[in-house]
């Protein structure tokens, strides 16, 4: 299959949290797009798993590749809706719709509002007649266990994505069958966000599902064993996390402040997959 334009649309995962791209391949300044608080640097733009797929895509195929991302971090199923006729008015012919851990990790989810979104999305985007990829969230407790009392949100949203995905057929990269989907070294220090390491290997599980010429599951194997963390350094992180990620998301939501705010999204209209974005 010859993809002419890919289009992605979703949250903070598919603008591509925390996985910037080095410091002198600043692909989005000029669509004010910046990197998030919790990151070191001042100044760069977010790569993530999208940009990585749209690079996979582009060098499985002849022919030039268009790829757009109107993402945007915060954003909850509902905003994500309003991102699908944009999206659609560019005549994709391969889209990715990932979206609903905002939703999930509330605790005013709402498991019935979100397959109505979900089921809405997968259908307007295959009617199309594009080709949609998505993918489910491993178990967040395996990753951060004070989060655990979310985890039957997120595999209710789980249910959710493979149900209707199955019903309007659009491929699915299934984390949680992987072992290695919660490995921590996949997992940003938020808990939330992957890693550099991780949004690679979701771009290979997504060019994967999409049947692209030259992956398979070995995107999947596990990592190299590392040495084990002990209790000390665990309840220290465990620390970190309350005061740098918990708290301040806590104290945005009392606020009604989403880290979406006034953001556009990072590639606003379809552009050619150049060799800028494989920069390393």
């Amino acid at each position: 299959m010859t993809y002419r334009r890919y289009v992605a649309i979703g949250d903070s995962t598919t603008e591509g949290l925390e996985d910037a791209y080095p410091p002198h391949a600043d692909l989005y300044a000029d669509n004010g797009h910046t990197l998030s608080p919790s990151h070191p640097s001042e100044r760069g733009s977010y790569r993530g798993w999208a940009d990585r797929l749209a690079v996979h895509l582009a060098q499985a195929q002849d022919a030039p590749l268009d790829y757009a991302n109107l993402a945007i971090r915060g954003n909850k199923l509902a905003d994500v809706r309003t991102q699908l006729p944009v999206a659609l008015e560019m005549q994709p012919d391969v889209m990715s719709i990932v979206a609903g851990v905002n939703d999930a990790s509330g605790f005013s989810w709402n498991k019935h509002a979100a397959r109505g979104h979900v089921a809405y999305l997968f259908r307007k985007a295959r009617e199309s007649g594009a080709d949609v990829v998505t993918f489910t969230m491993p178990d967040p407790s395996a990753v951060n266990w004070l989060v655990r009392p979310l985890r039957r949100n997120v595999f209710e949203l789980n249910d959710i994505t493979r149900t209707e995905a199955k019903r309007y057929g659009v491929r699915v990269l299934d984390l949680p069958r992987y072992d290695v989907s919660v490995d921590a070294r996949l997992w940003h220090a938020d808990r939330l966000h992957a890693t550099s390491q991780g949004h690679a290997i979701i771009a290979r599980g997504l060019a994967f599902a999409l049947s692209v010429p030259g992956f398979d599951e070995s995107f999947s194997e596990n990592l190299p064993s590392s040495a084990p963390v002990g209790i000390r350094q665990r309840l220290r992180e465990d620390r970190t996390w309350l005061r740098e990620f918990l708290l301040p998301h806590a104290k945005r939501h009392r606020q009604g402040i989403s880290m979406g705010d006034g953001r556009t999204p990072k590639r606003p209209i379809p552009l050619p997959v150049g060799p800028e974005m494989i920069a390393d």
